[in-house]
């Protein structure tokens, strides 16, 4: 995942400043010298990360900092603020017209995986009420066409091609039938190439001058780091961009165009792709990115993830079961199966926030069997209709054949139904604790 070895680096060295009572000003220039460091090999670009350091110091080697009970947390503090301003201070979100359809012209070089946006993009935006159509304007690029006509059928989304007639020509026949059968949204999947030239920026500025889109938005591949500032500095100064979408963010980059792009470019980061899947991505907010760059967690997106993927009649018909004493083995499963959909078991660790007492970062980091679902799948469905319902009927001999079914041992069988058992009294509490909502789960 990106920023983890700056996240390390950074805990490192706020862990030296906590540790001591109270802070010189040398203390807090060795510490921004370590943290100047750290940005600089996460790939920051250099002005932005010696600006970043100056205004940090500035602030930190204030008096009220210095001679705090603890100024070791005020300076993290100012850090955090620092870091949610660089990137933007505030979520920016889309500009919609005010006569539809809102036109979103998705613009960048080839590889950084502008068609499969253009396709998150639209799904996105479809689970906010709105209907999309996705338009096919690269006619050079082998299979651009198809693979959006594939991406699109994957999530019951339109797609308008014309073939390979002029791209400006297709876009505008596109919102002429969008307006015709009442799609209020028209993402442009644009041609990209291999490097910026002048046959492709004078292609996307005609597009521009005839379709007047309602944003051009940047998509970078994350992975190129400092590559993808430069990138979306020279299609800002040629094309005149509204906003960047960063793509592969859940890889192993080093996270430096996420702090740098809108420093440098002055436009702000409004989406991310955080994985492969088409529903794979999420709105870009700068405090939530400052606090998982600093190791604090980010619970606020784990509750939309958890709010966009568990069904509440579903929680409801759990809680009753619960109260019934009917939880039983298909419902462990159903359970789990809901928390996949919310991503993997260490990204979920990732945006839990620091608990006292315990080493989360340590946690986060844990080599985790994320296979383990999938044996726990296969031994549940190695069982009968009848053992799932009454798991007390699951003697030693049943046991067994179930391990055998599975491929999976004995010993995981025991370990599972444990599990069960231990999570069946953690719920029956939990569903119980909140009296006034009659035994509801928490609304978050």
């Amino acid at each position: 995942m990106a920023f983890e070895g700056l996240t390390e680096k950074l805990q490192n060295v706020f862990k030296g400043l906590k540790s001591r009572g109270k802070l010189s000003e040398s203390d807090v220039k060795e510490a921004m010298r370590e943290v100047r460091m750290a940005l600089l090999e996460a790939d920051v670009n250099f002005a932005v990360a010696r600006d970043f350091v100056k205004k940090i110091t500035e602030k930190a080697v204030g008096e009220a900092v210095l001679n705090s009970l603890t100024p070791g947390q005020q300076v993290i503090k100012i850090v955090n603020e620092e870091l949610v301003a660089l990137m933007g201070s505030t979520h920016s979100k889309l500009t919609v017209s005010s006569k539809p359809p809102s036109v979103y012209m998705l613009c960048g070089l080839q590889g950084a995986g502008k068609t499969t946006m253009c396709a998150k993009l639209g799904g996105y935006l479809r689970k906010q009420g709105k209907k999309p159509l996705l338009v096919a304007c690269d006619i050079y690029r082998p299979a651009a066409i198809d693979q959006l006509k594939v991406v699109g059928k994957q999530l019951d989304i339109t797609v308008f091609d014309r073939g390979t007639q002029s791209p400006v020509l297709t876009a505008q026949e596109a919102i002429k039938y969008a307006q015709s059968y009442l799609y209020d949204t028209v993402i442009l999947d644009t041609a990209g190439r291999l490097h910026i030239d002048e046959a492709l920026m004078n292609e996307l500025v005609e597009i521009k001058s005839q379709v007047r889109p309602t944003e051009i938005l940047l998509t970078v591949d994350a992975m190129t780091g400092q590559d993808a500032v430069n990138v979306a500095q020279s299609f800002n100064e040629k094309l005149g961009i509204d906003g960047v979408i960063l793509t592969k963010l859940d890889g192993d980059a080093r996270g430096g165009a996420a702090m740098s792009v809108k420093a440098v470019t002055g436009k702000p980061i409004k989406f991310s792709g955080i994985g492969e899947k088409l529903n794979d991505i999420e709105p870009f907010h700068p405090d939530r990115m400052a606090s998982r760059i600093l190791g604090m967690g980010d619970v606020l997106s784990l509750i939309e993830k958890a709010q966009e993927n568990f069904d509440e009649k579903e929680g409801e018909k759990l809680v009753n079961r619960l109260k019934q004493n009917k939880f039983d083995l298909q419902d462990f499963l159903d359970q789990f199966k809901q928390m996949r959909k919310m991503g993997s078991m260490k990204d979920i660790l990732k945006s839990l926030p620091a608990i006292p007492g315990m080493d989360t970062q340590k946690l986060s980091q844990a080599e985790i069997d994320e296979k383990r679902i999938d044996r726990i799948e296969a031994i549940i469905l190695s069982m009968t209709k009848k053992e799932r319902k009454n798991p007390d009927l699951l003697n030693a001999s049943r046991r067994k054949r179930i391990a055998a079914g599975s491929g999976t041992s004995v010993q995981e069988v025991n370990q599972l139904i444990r599990q069960f058992e231990q999570t069946k009294t953690m719920m029956k509490r939990f569903s119980m604790f909140n009296k006034k909502g009659h035994g509801r789960f928490p609304k978050f």
